[in-house]
């Protein structure tokens, strides 16, 4: 299978410099083993928590959200700013569920998939599947919820702690079919032209040279255009992939049509296309989309500072 091999324990990693992050492994677990209404109470307890303690990226929220919702009265803008914040506590336990928790706790999670046909539709043409979505607070659980129905795989970028490194790549990898380095183009190509089908969210600022500006809720945003380059060397469909919370817990998981006409002649027009897909899924979970990324870091020239 090609993809980043499962990594070894190796003796560096035992060195007293890494136990605290050992001791957070081993929180990280310890959280993912209660019961799911138990880290739903949980985490909207630690959302209560963080939408009163003072922090740069409530600053960082609300920019975006300034940005992305001028429609909003001022009041209305930091509300959704407040709803953000208390969603950041569901994603703490929903990454811990997502990388660590038991295979049968999370089947009896509430799941409602739609649009499977679109995705049965490609395996019967011999196409690959570039599941293009965004980065929302359960982005990494929905993923492990799906791949239990769908074998998929993913693109990644390494973590800065080796511990964390070592212990979220072996968890992905008890359920993914392969993770991809974010720079392993060949490799995720090949598994594409092989049929695989690849959960991929482009929607972060990583300036990159790869990037065009277009636009994301009306604002010129820099945006990698490998959704573009990868559906063209792959000849993979590109279906938007959207998931969303429960009000009450669970999740619903759609799978659109794949976009027509994909990819064009026109590297700009397709990248903005996608960010029309992925702003399509945000406007209907606002509170769920993690608005505290500095999307919009990187300006076009002349363009003042957002952050």
């Amino acid at each position: 299978m090609p993809g980043m091999p499962r990594p070894a324990l190796s003796r560096s990693l035992l060195a007293v410099r890494h136990w605290p992050a050992w001791l957070g492994v081993g929180a990280i677990w310890m959280l993912a083993q209660l019961p799911y209404p138990l880290l739903l109470a949980l985490g909207r307890a630690l959302g209560a928590l963080i939408v009163r303690l003072p922090s740069p990226r409530r600053r960082i929220a609300a920019a975006n959200i300034a940005l992305c919702f001028p429609e909003l009265s001022a009041r209305e803008r930091a509300a959704l700013v407040d709803a953000h914040l208390r969603d950041l506590g569901l994603m703490l336990v929903e990454f811990a569920l997502g990388w660590m928790g038991r295979a049968r706790a999370l089947e009896r999670i509430p799941l409602e998939i739609e649009g499977l046909e679109h995705l049965q539709a490609a395996r019967r043409a011999g196409r690959g599947v570039l599941l293009v979505g965004g980065h929302f607070s359960h982005l990494e659980l929905c993923a492990r919820l799906v791949s239990a129905r769908i074998p998929i795989a993913g693109m990644y970028r390494r973590m800065d702690s080796p511990v964390f490194e070592w212990a979220v790549l072996r968890a992905r990898l008890r359920y993914a079919e392969a993770m991809f380095d974010k720079d392993d183009i060949r490799g995720t190509v090949k598994y594409l032209r092989g049929g695989g089908t690849l959960w991929y969210a482009p929607d972060q600022d990583m300036r990159s040279k790869d990037n065009v500006f277009v636009s994301f809720f009306g604002v010129p945003a820099a945006t990698i255009t490998a959704t573009h380059h990868l559906a063209r060397l792959s000849g993979a469909w590109v279906i938007p992939f959207f998931h969303q919370r429960r009000p009450q817990g669970g999740y619903v998981l759609k799978l659109g049509a794949p976009l027509q006409d994909f990819p064009s002649a026109d590297v700009a027009a397709d990248t903005a296309r996608v960010n029309a897909c992925i702003e399509q899924m945000a406007r209907a979970a606002p509170e769920q989309y993690l608005w505290v990324h500095k999307r919009f870091k990187t300006r076009p020239p002349g363009a003042a500072p957002v952050y």
